[in-house]
């Protein structure tokens, strides 16, 4: 019988170290911080927007959601980001619809880069999802990180980064399923509760703390 050629052979799947927050919570800055600790961070957001301007994507909404919500104003068609925005967090059917389009398509992409990054050999990649618990992925990950601050917090963050009103950073927190029910589900499971209603400093040394807790970083 002929062995396979240990260079064929799949590489290792590294543990994934899920990173997920409300919205307005800080999830990104912890992000930067664990890219600034050398992992690779997969980032679904990032995927998700570069695939705005993919042609299938673009002809699924059209079709399904309406020509008005692309946009041929820039460079390449893209999707209408706000206008998006606008009618799904106003309609859970349409967020069902366009997360229909979406997620399989962002979940194929973190696949592909967390695969490069097997075969680089590394041991751990963090999967940045803001989604992380609503979609169902949590279950994938061998320790999550969940960023949290208060909500009076996490709208004035959101209204001064985004320009958004109060009642529109709302209507996005509302979609998002609740702090309490994401620990429930965190519970028996390995995972650690990111609290960043204070500065940044606090925020890095909970999120080191975290990951020597989590057997990420050695002690």
């Amino acid at each position: 019988m002929t062995r396979p050629d240990p260079a064929e052979r799949p590489a290792p799947t590294p543990r994934r170290l899920g990173l997920t927050g409300s919205i307005g919570a800080g999830k990104s800055t912890a992000s930067r911080h664990l890219r600034d600790l050398g992992f690779t961070v997969l980032d679904a957001d990032a995927v998700a927007r570069e695939l705005g301007h993919d042609p299938d994507v673009l002809r699924a909404v059209t079709e399904q959601l309406g020509p008005q919500y692309v946009t041929h104003d820039g460079p390449r068609p893209a999707l209408d980001r706000p206008a998006l925005a606008a009618l799904v967090f106003s309609d859970p059917e349409r967020r069902s619809v366009l997360n229909g389009i979406l997620h399989p398509r962002v979940r194929a992409e973190l696949a592909r880069q967390e695969a490069l990054a097997a075969r680089r050999g590394e041991t751990w990649v963090v999967q940045d999802v803001p989604l992380l618990f609503e979609g169902g992925a949590w279950r994938d990950m061998d320790a999550v990180l969940l960023v949290d601050a208060p909500l009076d917090t996490r709208v004035r963050r959101v209204m001064a980064r985004d320009g958004l009103t109060r009642d529109a950073v709302l209507a996005r927190d509302a979609a998002q399923m609740p702090v309490p029910q994401k620990l429930d589900l965190m519970r028996g499971r390995s995972g650690v509760l990111l609290d960043n209603g204070h500065d940044e400093a606090a925020l890095v040394t909970q999120l080191r703390t975290a990951l020597r807790t989590l057997g990420v970083l050695p002690d």
